[in-house]
């Protein structure tokens, strides 16, 4: 169907970009095996339980520092007190090349992420709205998406709610947010049913890699 009807790339807001199809199927494939590994440990796969008891509904795996809300660690101590796994070169460039493609060269240069959550999405899984402020600068976060579709709500700096646009974000497709968009509120109210991309190597729901510069040392 894209192929008959693409979807164009489109500015969200200022500092935010959507980029349909950014990844094609083989390198959809290759991050799906990538992330069956990582899953599996040193820190396994994991419902993130919230500061008030809450438990988050996707499931999550951390790269090169680990993250649970308001905190970075290199450590996971609230799973298993293992070390995460590194965050690997190729997907630091990987990173950059997103970047250069959705904001152009000069905000890519310097880009140097360090982090990485991959979030597994099954089709009943969300994600309230919420900012990533747990980095100490406003370096570009790129979201890369993989699997079912999900409906991606992508606010405003201010406040959770309106207003707010959403995007259908499809496998393959890439979503970078810096500059004045670095602190919006988003948010995941949904995964469309009877999306999945078999193609990918993912048979049912979804994978979201997002990377970050957190600005931590050590």
């Amino acid at each position: 169907m894209d192929s008959l009807f693409p979807r164009p790339r489109t500015e969200i807001a200022p500092g935010a970009v959507h980029v349909p199809g950014w990844l094609d199927a083989g390198g959809r494939r290759e991050l799906v095996a990538a992330c069956r590994e990582w899953a599996g440990g040193p820190v396994p796969l994991r419902r993130t339980r919230l500061p008030r008891g809450g438990v988050m509904s996707v499931q999550t795996v951390c790269l090169g520092w680990h993250w649970r809300p308001y905190r970075y660690s290199r450590t996971a101590d609230d799973v298993n007190g293992r070390r995460v796994a590194p965050f690997p070169v190729w997907l630091g460039d990987l990173g950059r090349r997103a970047v250069a493609d959705a904001c152009g060269p000069a905000v890519a240069e310097g880009y140097a992420p360090d982090a990485a959550l991959v979030n597994f999405y099954d089709e009943h899984a969300t994600m309230g709205m919420h900012q990533d402020k747990d980095e100490r600068g406003d370096d570009p976060v790129v979201s890369l998406s993989i699997g079912a579709t999900c409906v991606f709500r992508f606010g405003n700096t201010q406040t959770r709610g309106r207003p707010y646009t959403d995007v259908e974000l499809a496998s393959g497709d890439l979503f970078v947010f810096g500059g004045p968009a670095r602190f919006a509120y988003h948010g995941v109210p949904r995964v469309r049913p009877g999306t999945a991309d078999p193609s990918s190597g993912l048979e049912r729901g979804r994978l979201n890699l997002t990377l970050r510069v957190t600005g931590l040392a050590g």
